[in-house]
This record gives structure tokens, sequence and C-alpha cells, in this order.
């Protein structure tokens, strides 16, 4: 896996119980999801110079354990899968104190091209980088 967020959670994230809020939580796997996609090679370059981008088509969330104001959060990433037009992956949001996983939310998301507002291939150069992406992933692991 790959480290794709930090992060804190703030007293403004609680719900009325007392634990972040469901839409922080997406909100922070998001922002991991726009540094996977960098290091895809899906920069804000690539996005306008190529008139292309990227959809959701489905996300899975499991929360695991509840977070609080002032708990730090890690996110890492784990490729899975990518085909001609769509690429899935799974994010782990970890309590950074306490190594303990707190959520993860598995993503499918499709390359489009942003004028004709259809999908299409992923170029040749991101599959190359697809992987290398997860050759690091695997000697991490090792």
């Amino acid at each position: 896996m790959i480290e794709t967020n930090r992060s804190v959670v703030y007293p403004h994230q609680l719900d009325h119980m007392g634990h972040m809020n469901v839409q922080w939580y997406i909100a922070k796997f998001d922002e991991g999801t726009w540094h996977f996609l960098f290091r895809l090679g899906i920069t804000s370059a690539y996005i306008k110079e190529n008139q292309k981008g990227m959809a959701a088509l489905e996300q899975r969330v499991k929360y695991k354990a509840e977070v609080t104001a002032g708990d730090l959060l890690i996110i890492k990433t784990q490729p899975l899968e990518m085909t001609d037009k769509v690429v899935r992956f799974i994010h782990h949001m970890y309590n950074a104190e306490t190594g303990q996983e707190v959520a993860n939310c598995e993503n499918i998301g499709v390359h489009f091209d942003r004028n004709s507002r259809k999908s299409c291939p992923f170029p040749e150069q991101l599959h190359e980088n697809w992987v290398q992406l997860t050759s690091e992933c695997v000697n991490d692991e090792g």
C-alpha cells in the first residue's frame, strides 16, 4: 500500500454523538483518491491538457471504529485492478497513534473523455504506471 493522506479530526467534523460524521470520512477518502490518481499519472495537468478525467462508479465504505476530535489519521491505498477503462482500489484509514484500522473504502472509477462525456481507454503510459505502482506495493510488503 502507498500512503495517500494524513489528516486530523477537527471538532467541527463531529456529529451530535461526538464522533466524526460520515461525510468527513468520504472527504478524507476523496483526498486520498486524488493523491492515488496523481501517483497513477492522472494529474491536474493531465486532466487539463488531455481533456480526460475520472468519475466514480462505486464506493463501498466499512466503518470499523469511531474517531474523535484530535485523532490523527493516515490513509494507505492498495491498487486492486486496472482494465482498459476502469480502475479499482481500496483505501485503508488508520488511527496514526494506535495503528488501528478505523475504516476502509473500496472504489471503482472510470476514465472518461471530458468533451464527449463518455468512457475511454487509459493511455498506455497509465497502464505502465499502474504496473510500477503495484510493483512498489508488492515490494513494500516483502
